[in-house]
């Protein structure tokens, strides 16, 4: 499938959803690898998406879910979360909404944006955003970074979190979601050939290939997870948002056309 044909089938999709599970969609966009800008020709598509329920299916007992799931396939891996889930992870200061809510592939927008815009502002915390992404750098560079050949895909999954952590400790907002314009502005002039190269290689083999490892790709992980974490030890933690702003977001948000 290409990007082009999943932006007619998505939308139907979605318009599926809403039938069988009586809800509305009000966000949805494409995550992962091909948001980010370095999909592989093989990558699937991860579609995902904010719903709300009708007022009253908010007042059972026996609540539904909070999250929709289709089954996935070789094509796409179809997911979403209902508004009071998505509400509760904003005042975590969830990174995974925030790409979501600014990622540049969208298959249904509106003005939920545009209204959740100043929450986000709002319960952004700079301390549990680094700590988020420097775990994913962490875990990747010792789960699928330390073996004889490795995945081109890991590196870019390490260095997409590492330069997050740099723009986040630069700019204190959350990152970017496409990963040119980190490589723009926070990530350093000597590794951009080395960079170039791995992601012509990323965009134009499958997904399971593996290469050699490549050295200064990986001091430079080890030197940023490093920084991050001193850096960590002398920040301080935010303070989360007030429940009262959150409620009154979430009942005007189930009240609404």
């Amino acid at each position: 499938m290409t990007q082009e044909q999943m932006n007619i089938l998505v939308p139907e999709k979605l318009k599926e959803i809403e039938n069988k599970y009586d809800v509305k969609v009000l966000w949805a966009i494409e995550s992962g690898s091909r948001a980010w800008g370095f999909a592989s020709p093989d990558s699937d598509f991860d579609v995902r998406f904010i719903y709300k329920r009708k007022p009253e299916a908010y007042l059972r007992l026996d609540r539904c879910r909070d999250v929709i799931e289709l089954p996935v396939d070789d094509t796409w891996d179809v997911s979403g979360w209902d508004i009071d889930k998505t509400i509760k992870l904003l005042r975590n200061t969830n990174p995974t909404l925030y790409e979501w809510m600014n990622s540049p592939i969208r298959y249904i927008e509106s003005d939920f944006s545009v209204r959740l815009a100043p929450l986000m502002k709002e319960c952004f915390t700079e301390d549990r955003m680094l700590y988020h992404y420097s775990s994913i750098a962490k875990s990747t560079v010792h789960n699928h970074l330390q073996k004889e050949t490795v995945k081109p895909k890991k590196y870019f999954y390490a260095l997409r979190s590492v330069l997050a952590c740099e723009w986040i400790r630069q700019f204190h907002s959350a990152p970017p979601v496409p990963f040119s314009e980190l490589y723009e502005t926070v990530l350093p002039d000597k590794l951009k050939t080395t960079i170039d190269s791995l992601l012509e290689l990323k965009r134009s083999c499958p997904e399971g290939l593996e290469i050699p490892p490549v050295k200064n790709i990986d001091e430079f992980l080890d030197e940023q997870i490093s920084d991050v974490e001193s850096y960590l030890e002398n920040i301080e933690h935010g303070i989360k948002a007030d429940w009262n702003i959150l409620n009154e977001f979430f009942v005007n948000e189930i009240n609404g056309a």
